[in-house]
């Protein structure tokens, strides 16, 4: 019997083609569609392609459910533990992303600290022509760097700062073995030895706003802070005032709290560069990532096994 697979999201044309060659798919444009669809509808299915959300509700409506394969590093949105409690395991897309984030990480560095969007700015308005040349920035090369959450990003982005003669350290639950870089055990402390902030953790409850005001403080009005992790491992609103009152030099952001939405605030200042949630934007990247998560439910299905189960459910796949 072809096992039926929900496919909730706009994946790519491949992802769609792919399964649709081995499962009977049942499709939902976004939350609202799935929310509306009849149970009955829902009875059979095994597997579950998603883009990062499969709550617990969610996977009570979907009594046979087997695999869960979400797009994307990063899985806050689905419900881990919970579904490896009822013997489903949920896998996701690493590894792939790694260069592109870490590139984006990179030229958001750059970007924020030589002003590059303000630079543009300056020489459309015709200001280098009518007031000289702009203000001077700072440059990357030497400084300290310090990475919240060094991961297989987080090396990734490491290894991309050894170009710029950058001094790397690193703040984690536990020290790594076999790592080069500085560990600090306490983030504060990070924070004041650094000159630019990398925050590259995985979202949830465990470390929500840890960026918070004792952060920005110590990190200082010469610091820059880089977000590419998710947006609420920030304190936002006390990211805008440490940037309005001085006592935080710059930020570069690639996710907010309350995404696609961004507060005003952050729009309106020079010293803070914006991007929309795009680190892993790439065609290449993407595809690879939509190739995994065809990969993980093909795997499942023909062989009884996946490529990249999370650590949750790791314990299912032995």
């Amino acid at each position: 019997m072809v096992a039926e697979v929900l496919v909730v999201g706009k994946f790519f044309p491949s992802v769609v083609e792919d399964l649709g060659k081995q499962f009977t798919l049942i499709q939902a444009a976004n939350a609202d569609a799935f929310a509306a669809m009849d149970d009955t509808a829902l009875a059979n299915i095994e597997g579950f392609a998603t883009f990062g959300w499969a709550p617990a509700d969610v996977i009570d409506r979907l009594p046979k459910l087997k695999l869960i394969s979400s797009f994307g590093v990063g899985y806050d949105g689905v419900a881990a533990d919970y579904a490896a409690s009822k013997n489903i395991i949920v896998t996701h897309t690493p590894n792939v992303l790694n260069d592109d984030v870490a590139n984006t990480t990179i030229a958001l560095i750059l970007t924020t600290m030589r002003r590059i969007v303000e630079q543009d700015r300056y020489l459309r308005a015709g200001r280098w022509a009518g007031e000289g040349n702009a203000p001077l920035t700072r440059s990357i090369a030497g400084k300290t760097v310090g990475i919240v959450g060094l991961g297989r990003i987080g090396e990734a982005i490491a290894h991309k700062l050894s170009v710029f003669n950058c001094t790397t350290v690193y703040h984690s639950r536990n020290e790594k073995p076999g790592v080069d870089y500085r560990y600090y055990g306490g983030l504060k402390e990070m924070a004041q030895d650094c000159d630019v902030l990398i925050a590259i953790t995985p979202g949830g409850p465990a470390t929500n706003k840890l960026i918070n005001r004792d952060i920005m403080n110590a990190l200082g009005p010469e610091g820059t802070f880089i977000n590419v992790a998710r947006g609420s491992v920030c304190d936002e609103a006390e990211l805008i005032k440490a940037l309005q009152d001085g006592r935080l030099g710059a930020a570069g952001l690639d996710v907010f709290e309350q995404e696609p939405n961004v507060p005003a605030e952050l729009m309106a200042m020079d010293n803070v560069v914006l991007t929309p949630h795009v680190a892993s934007a790439t065609w290449e990247t993407r595809q690879a990532m939509s190739d995994l998560v065809v990969e993980n439910l093909t795997g499942y299905f023909d062989k009884g096994a996946v490529v990249t189960p999370v650590p949750e459910c790791a314990h299912l796949c032995d």
